[in-house]
Formats: C-alpha cells, structure tokens, sequence
C-alpha cells in the first residue's frame, strides 16, 4: 500500500457484499478499506473517527438510509467525499443524493475496474454518475411531492392507519388524509399502498 493510498470506509448493510466490495478494492494499489459499516449510523460514526478520504455509501440500510447518512457524513467530515453504490437505480434516489452532498452515484452491477476508477475520481474531486441514470433522471424531473405528501408516504409504508400515521407525525388525522389524498393524485395511484409503490419505484421515498 503507498503512502497515498485513499482510504476507504465501505457502508452496506449485507456482510456479504461488503466482503466482496472489500476484496474487490483492497487489490487496488493505491486504494485502503480501512472501515467497514454495516448501517448509515455507523458509517457517520466512522467518517468521524476514522477521516476517510472517501465512503462506498449503499442507499437501502435499516435504520438511516444511505441518503441521509451521505448528509450526516458530510456534516461530519467535511473532507471526506461519499460515493453513493446502489442495486437501485432510480432516478429519484440520484437526484437526493446529490442535494444531500455525494460526489457520485453508480449502481452495484458497475464493473470493479470501473467501481475503483470512481472512487478515484470522487477522490479528486470530481462528479461520477452513471450515464444512463443521469439520463433517466433528466426525463424523469423533480418530485412532484411535497415535503410533507413524502414524509406521510413514508409513514404509511407499513400499512399504519390514518390516526397512527397522525400521531407519528404530529399532525391531526384531517391533515394526514389530505396529504395522503394529494399524492394518490399526484402519482396517478388508485390508493395510498399504489402511491406508495409509485414513489418507490421513482426514488422519491
């Protein structure tokens, strides 16, 4: 390992592909695992001990997701750059990440050789994106969900009634099924477990 290498900390949550993530580029000369995670609050935890030059971030973690780890790592560690690796490649998730301060995003199935040379160029600095999502993205557009139609979305993912959603939230029950309403709509879904889905599947949630 050269005095330079970049030091790497790998954040997934399935033990075995961060041991194949780790055996993949720790045969890169020049690039060192030097932490592994297994959720986003340990990730944040180790950009704060361990100053990574940069973190392997996955999307889909227990807990604090990936996206909301990218921005916590940041705050963290100013210095460190997160490269975001999902099996996901929705454009809604690269369009948060980037808002949340990642340096690039590319999908799982990027080949190893390609995978080392984005944590390389992440390390100096520049911007790596998957081309076909940067372009799915473009199509695509915002979100058409407000900030409060995603946080009930999110909220009512595991099937939670109406009053239960209201009280996780703070809202009254009133409020909640006038966002639930607005995003059925905004999704074209026939009921919230479909706007649910469709915001999934886009990477909106």
């Amino acid at each position: 390992m050269t005095a330079a290498a970049i030091r790497l900390v790998l954040a997934d949550d399935q033990a075995l592909v961060r041991g194949a993530l780790s055996a993949l580029l720790g045969l890169e000369p020049d690039i060192e695992v030097v932490a592994e995670a297994g959720t986003g609050e340990e990730a944040v935890a180790l950009a704060r001990s361990e100053r990574p030059d940069v973190v392997l971030m996955d999307v889909e973690m227990p807990g604090m997701d990936g996206i909301e780890a990218c921005a916590a790592v940041r705050a963290a560690s100013p210095q460190t750059r997160v490269l975001v690796v999902t099996t996901f490649g929705r454009p809604g998730y690269l369009r948060r990440a980037l808002q949340a301060g990642a340096s690039g995003f590319v999908v799982k199935d990027t080949p190893a050789s390609q995978l080392a040379d984005a944590v390389r160029r992440v390390h100096q600095g520049l911007r790596v994106v998957d081309p076909a999502l940067a372009t799915d993205s473009l199509v695509s557009g915002e979100s058409p969900l407000t900030a409060r139609e995603t946080d009930v979305l999110r909220a009512a993912r595991d099937g939670s009634s109406v009053a239960a959603i209201a009280s996780r939230l703070f809202l009254s029950e009133g409020t909640v099924r006038n966002h639930l309403s607005g995003a059925i709509g905004k999704t074209g879904a026939g009921n919230r477990a479909e706007a649910v889905l469709v915001a999934e599947g886009n990477g909106w949630l």
